[in-house]
């Protein structure tokens, strides 16, 4: 009975945390439609294959209150296969807001639709973007229908095109091989979404501290922490894994100047505590709250 009242003081808790963080969201969505002079107004991208009813809904998802204030843009399959050779045929949902900041202020990813994001997860994004040369900036994805959230990344590429910054396409290319390693991998038994994160950033880490020569020195630094982090993989994988770093030693990343970001996002991954099972039980109590609510208002 006791760890019962607990439990419900907590829930309670959580629920009126939950109301007052998003209190604090809208406010800070309200500074947000503020045009920059300096930096310039946030760009939303939207896949092609959203019908004008999903675009209207994705304007919403992310809180686009005056379209004069942002630059709007389309991704399509074809800017898909000309920034990372991918299928030109695929359809496009996955739709992004990209906010650029000052330097120093690191790299922000949310998912606001995380229920239809289904297998890429923002600090995926986050170690992906920092690998294609993206920094210091707040990225917002969103979509309307399920999806893995893959193609959301060169939708983010494009943004960064119509400002006329180019980003080198190996880069672009090896962060994509990165994303759906990640997303694989993540998917393999004894593994999860902040594990492998984890393992990456970590490999990352270690780039930029030992800046190997050679493929040799690659392996050996993959090797290193697998073992640390006590995670087996077959040997096609580890594989897979050593090819990522190899190719992206070979582009000459600057590991060393994402290097505080790469410790953002192990922080994060930190503040993941607890049984997995009983925190799935909450995001499900709280997405049931919310589909409560919002059939209440329909």
């Amino acid at each position: 009975m006791v760890f019962k009242r607990i439990g419900k003081a907590v829930i309670m808790g959580l629920i009126c945390s939950v109301l007052v963080l998003s209190g604090q969201m809208n406010a800070v969505a309200q500074k947000d439609d503020v045009i920059n002079e300096k930096l310039g107004v946030p760009i939303v991208v939207y896949g092609e294959t959203l019908t004008n009813e999903q675009k209207d809904e994705v304007r919403k998802l992310l809180e686009v209150t005056n379209p004069e204030n942002v630059d709007e843009i389309t991704v399509t399959a074809q800017d898909l296969a000309r920034l990372i050779g991918g299928n030109p045929k695929s359809r496009m949902f996955s739709s992004a807001k990209i906010t650029v900041k000052e330097k120093g202020n690191g790299l922000v990813v949310s998912i606001v639709t995380p229920e239809n994001i289904t297998e890429v997860t923002s600090e995926m994004y986050s170690n992906a973007l920092l690998t294609a040369g993206v920094e210091n900036a707040n990225v917002d994805v969103a979509s309307p229908v399920k999806v893995t959230g893959h193609s959301a990344l060169v939708g983010i590429y494009k943004a960064y095109e119509s400002k006329g910054e180019v980003l080198d396409k190996d880069r672009m290319e090896v962060a994509n091989e990165e994303l759906s390693l990640a997303t694989e991998l993540a998917n393999k038994e004894g593994l999860n979404d902040e594990k492998v994160t984890e393992l990456l950033t970590e490999i990352k880490k270690m780039i930029a501290e030992q800046n190997p020569a050679t493929r040799e020195d690659v392996e050996q630094i993959v090797e290193e922490q697998l073992n640390k982090m006590n995670i087996e993989l077959s040997e096609k994988d580890r594989q897979l894994l050593i090819d990522l770093f190899d190719k992206m030693r070979s582009l000459e990343i600057d590991f060393d100047g994402v290097k505080k970001q790469l410790e953002d996002i192990k922080g994060k991954l930190e503040e993941v505590v607890g049984d997995e099972g009983f925190w799935d039980k909450v995001a499900n109590f709280f997405q049931k709250i919310a589909d409560f609510f919002r059939n209440l208002f329909k």
